[in-house]
């Protein structure tokens, strides 16, 4: 299985593009890009004003407002604290970027408004992480990351455990859900420094059991108990990475088992028809020939 990748490329390869082209002494261009992400989120890629030499990127999270009180408006303005703007109109935050005012090395630049979304998502983490650390009591942060769909994430003295309620739009969606978790299951076994997951279905698990969580038959709830092997200043970040796109990963490879497992069917339903064509017996009434040219039907 592939891990996804944290940042988001088209505004990777957008802004070193113009990042490059201002560099190399290029005449400026418009642009103008309203991007997609996973969990609804949505980027605006523009130049405000019409000034073609500055470049403005906002993001939009439906659910901001939760993340901002866990410190993500915070956050965001420690890490992008040179590039902040007035905050574009229907959208969460926006940074601006000044083409003849780039430094030397745009790289650490281009990654980070490439992990935009990353960095919103990393705040209640962080904040988590270090109430856990410090052993420091805190409620349980409730995040409605899609529509019909929450993160729940609560710190105790020895762990971090932080669950996904998900929705399986098929009930197949279920069964291969049910097998990926026992992977990770598996996977622990090899790997005793990997973190511990639970699934269940239908109904949330123990530590929601006074939310208003959500049940069904459609409803799965996956859930990580971090340890401080996965929470301490060192591999946080890391930690942070894979766990804020976990859902976007499990959903992203039942979609793709399906897939295959469909042109599997198909390639072998193809091999079952020829081998019936193959097999199909020759007409009586075909045309036939003696070995001195002459032709002939058989009656």
């Amino acid at each position: 299985m592939i891990l996804l990748e944290i940042k988001n490329k088209i505004i990777e390869e957008a802004l070193s593009h113009k990042f490059k082209t201002a560099k190399d002494g290029g005449k400026p261009e418009s642009i103008d890009m309203t991007i997609a992400d996973f969990d609804g989120v949505l980027y605006h890629l523009y130049n405000p004003n019409g000034e073609k030499n500055k470049i403005n990127l906002s993001i939009s999270l439906k659910f901001f407002n939760e993340l901002a009180k866990y410190g993500a408006q915070e956050l965001l303005e420690n890490i992008y604290k040179q590039w902040i703007t007035s905050t574009e109109e229907s959208y969460s935050f926006t940074i601006q970027f000044d083409l003849e005012n780039l430094p030397a090395d745009t790289s650490d630049l281009v990654a980070k408004a490439s992990l935009l979304k990353r960095n919103c998502f990393s705040a209640v983490f962080e904040k988590y992480f270090e109430c856990q650390q410090k052993e420091k009591p805190i409620d349980t942060a409730v995040i409605h990351y899609r529509d019909d769909e929450t993160m729940y994430v609560n710190a105790r003295k020895d762990r971090v455990t932080v669950v996904f309620s998900t929705v399986f739009k098929d009930s197949v969606d279920i069964i291969f859900g049910k097998v990926f978790m026992q992977e990770f299951k598996e996977g622990r076994k090899a790997s005793q420094t990997a973190p511990q997951v639970l699934f269940s279905h239908k109904d949330p698990p123990t530590e929601l059991s006074n939310t208003n969580a959500a049940t069904g038959e459609n409803i799965g709830y996956i859930t990580f108990v971090l340890e401080s092997r996965h929470t301490n200043a060192k591999v946080r970040e890391n930690t942070i990475d894979l766990i804020h796109t976990f859902r976007t990963y499990l959903h992203y490879h039942i979609k793709c088992s399906k897939a295959y497992i469909h042109s599997r069917m198909r390639a072998q339903t193809s091999q079952f028809l020829k081998i019936l064509n193959r097999a199909r017996p020759e007409s009586q009434n075909k045309e036939k020939k003696t070995i001195t040219g002459r032709s002939f039907t058989r009656s």
